[in-house]
């Protein structure tokens, strides 16, 4: 019997029974935040036929489902409904500039995600693609804030201005990287990636630290290597201009 459902966000644990639904959003029983992008009442827990389900109840926003692994992944468009297989899954959004993640736990049975190894080079084993280290440095300025969180489960995405001094690289290089990562995910059937007229940088930039973290493109693990870039880059530059290093 699969009733049995933690909802963790931020240290703010809420242990659900199966009699009633609960409810996400501005308002509810799981208040996220005052975030007037996010709606007041956008996610439902439910349980029926057995399983937790998690259903989108707003008319805007997408909601996304990963198994702790990265491996699987699912999007939900307002309207739509998914059950929870996974003793362990994130529940992933983007509202305005932040992103935000919730832990739900669960009993579940039905699927047991395959265990793999991330390779050295932190590529994602989802997408049939390679990138470079500098477009992988790019992504992962974008995600840093994410991927430092502690104790929150939200985070600012920073604009593509800091990102880029972030790395000591000019705003120019910092965009062909970005646009480079873009391409190759959309041509994989990424959604929400692609530079439209009206559409807006930021909500690119979201959608994209979400899947780049939900599905293990970039990690943790990885962030060492952004001061080792900044270093790199701030070297060179005093080499150039023929000032000593302050390190």
């Amino acid at each position: 019997m699969n009733d049995q459902l933690i909802v963790d966000f931020a240290g703010e644990v809420h242990h659900l029974g199966t009699e009633r639904r609960f409810v996400i959003g501005r308002e509810g029983d799981l208040v996220i935040d005052d975030n007037p992008y996010l709606h007041r009442h956008f996610l439902a827990i439910d349980h029926s036929e057995g399983l937790w389900w998690v259903s989108n109840v707003g008319t805007r926003l997408a909601a996304h489902l990963t198994d702790s692994s990265g491996l699987m992944r699912s999007s939900m468009a307002p309207g739509a409904r998914s059950p929870l297989v996974f003793p362990e899954s994130l529940l992933t959004f983007a509202a305005g500039s932040t992103a935000y993640e919730i832990v739900l736990y669960t009993d579940a049975h039905e699927y047991a995600p395959q265990a793999h190894r991330q390779p050295a080079t932190g590529e994602s084993t989802i997408i049939p693609t390679a990138f470079t280290d500098t477009q992988r440095l790019a992504v992962l300025a974008l995600a840093e804030p994410l991927l430092r969180r502690v104790g929150t489960g939200a985070s600012e995405v920073p604009p593509a201005v800091v990102a880029a001094r972030r790395l000591g690289w000019t705003q120019t290089r910092f965009n062909r990287k970005l646009d480079n990562v873009c391409d190759k995910l959309i041509a994989a059937g990424v959604p929400g990636l692609r530079g439209e007229a009206g559409s807006s940088a930021a909500n690119r930039r979201l959608q994209l630290v979400e899947y780049a973290v939900t599905t293990l493109l970039v990690t943790a693990a990885d962030l060492p290597m952004l001061d080792q870039e900044a270093r790199a880059n701030a070297l060179a530059r005093q080499s150039h201009s023929g000032q000593p290093s302050r390190a």
